[in-house]
């Protein structure tokens, strides 16, 4: 079993009494003795590297354990690097909302929306403005109208105390079509 924080147990805290030993150049020597596979692993002055434990007898490489541990976190930087963050942006309205600052809202819902993220859409009511909550279906209308063709609703509007929220993912479909 490997040690709790996910290391790779090496030279002495490997506790197998026999194990399938790999020499540094990648070439299979067989099942050896513990104690052997420890003195060939110093005799290159390298380590000795439990890379299967849960095999039977477990698997152990002769190798640098630094660069090892160094490449291992190379590896999963790299990995990181190439997961897609889908995160959530927020777009913010009033009911009593200008043209032109209605578009450049828009306009920004598709700048996210094509970088792939999800836009909530959140239209906040004022004092008296809470009697008319049709202004606000109307103005997240327009948006689901002007944004139609690449985004698709994931959930429809509804009225949350003083706030009506509605949110928007891009549409696969629509990113695939030139």
């Amino acid at each position: 079993m490997a040690p709790p924080n996910n290391e790779p147990r090496y030279n002495e805290r490997i506790r197998a009494k026999q194990v399938r030993l790999v020499d540094a150049d990648g070439s299979q020597v067989g099942v050896v003795s513990i104690e052997d596979a420890l003195e060939r692993s110093r005799k290159v002055d390298l380590d000795l590297v439990e890379v299967a434990p849960l095999a039977e007898p477990p698997v152990c490489r002769i190798m640098d354990y630094g660069k090892f541990r160094y490449e291992e976190a190379q590896r999963l930087k790299e990995s990181r690097k190439k997961t897609v963050q889908i995160t959530m942006k927020e777009v913010k309205f009033k009911p009593k909302i200008a043209k032109g600052d209605f578009d450049t809202k828009v306009r920004r819902m598709l700048e996210f929306l094509g970088e792939g993220h999800k836009v909530k859409v959140t239209l906040q009511f004022r004092g008296r403005e809470m009697a008319h909550p049709e202004l606000g279906s109307k103005i997240l209308d327009a948006v689901i109208e002007q944004l139609g063709p690449i985004a698709k609703v994931d959930t429809s509007a509804r009225l949350e105390g003083r706030n009506m929220t509605m949110v928007l993912s891009p549409d696969k479909k629509a990113a695939k079509r030139p």
